[in-house]
């Protein structure tokens, strides 16, 4: 299980999502290219969790997949996944170390938006238990956002993912510089709330450098841009340089 002991100092974890390995072999379903051998390749160049989502339409990860990759994994798995009956029997069979919480709807490109904790505080409440329950750490993928902050705290999560989504895809610097605030906002006050608090999505090899020079984040959660870059790299460049810049800003924001 991984030590979430945070107090706002320290390394900052890495979590590599996988899934756009799973996106190209779906594409032809063939069985390269080898999602395990990206998963040893992503370990070994600094990679502290590996992230598959296993999405209700199975457009890329599959259930062969988290189940033959779990018990070969040196690192936590966290796997994210809608808040499903059938969801959550997976998760309680496959035990992943974490899971994370997200909204899913079927015809959008990748996840779009937080999860609506506060509007679904009740019904989360009820599906988080049993996850909790089986030693499972679950966080909600969510907006920077002070109800959504509370409702993780009703609802029993001990982490938050923050969603960057908003803030990587801004392109007038002010409105970026107001949702960086924002997400710095939303950290300080779920971490006075007791939560742990992890953010991604859109993160890329730029605009990561604030997110991690901010003490108060434990684990980004990236992968499109990793693996984008690694058609030009290669897997193992591309996760030790997002590893290098994320460790370089955390030590100059100290």
């Amino acid at each position: 299980m991984t030590s979430h002991s945070h107090t706002g100092t320290g390394p900052l974890r890495l979590g590599v999502n996988l899934d756009h390995i799973a996106t190209i072999r779906q594409a032809r379903h063939t069985p390269y290219p080898d999602l395990m051998h990206a998963v040893r390749l992503a370990e070994a160049s600094g990679a502290d969790s590996i992230t598959l989502h296993l999405r209700e339409d199975r457009r890329h990860i599959q259930d062969d997949d988290v189940f033959g990759i779990k018990p070969r994994l040196a690192r936590p798995l966290n796997l994210e996944m809608a808040a499903t009956d059938g969801m959550q029997t997976i998760a309680l069979d496959l035990l992943p170390e974490a899971c994370c919480i997200v909204p899913e709807r079927r015809e959008e490109l990748t996840t779009e938006g937080g999860l609506d904790a506060h509007g679904q505080r009740e019904r989360l409440r009820e599906f988080v238990q049993p996850l909790t329950a089986a030693g499972i750490e679950v966080s909600l993928f969510v907006e920077p956002d002070v109800r959504q902050l509370e409702a993780a705290v009703a609802i029993g999560a001990p982490v938050v993912e923050l969603h960057t989504g908003a803030y990587a895809n801004a392109r007038e610097p002010e409105l970026r510089e107001r949702l960086l605030r924002e997400l710095f906002d939303a950290a300080r006050i779920g971490h006075d709330m007791g939560l742990v608090i992890n953010a991604g999505h859109g993160l890329d090899y730029d605009n990561v450098r604030p997110i991690a020079a901010h003490p108060l984040f434990h684990e980004l959660n990236i992968g499109h841009s990793i693996i984008a870059r690694a058609l030009f790299t290669g897997l193992p460049e591309a996760v030790s340089h997002m590893r290098s810049i994320m460790d370089a800003t955390r030590r100059q924001g100290a």
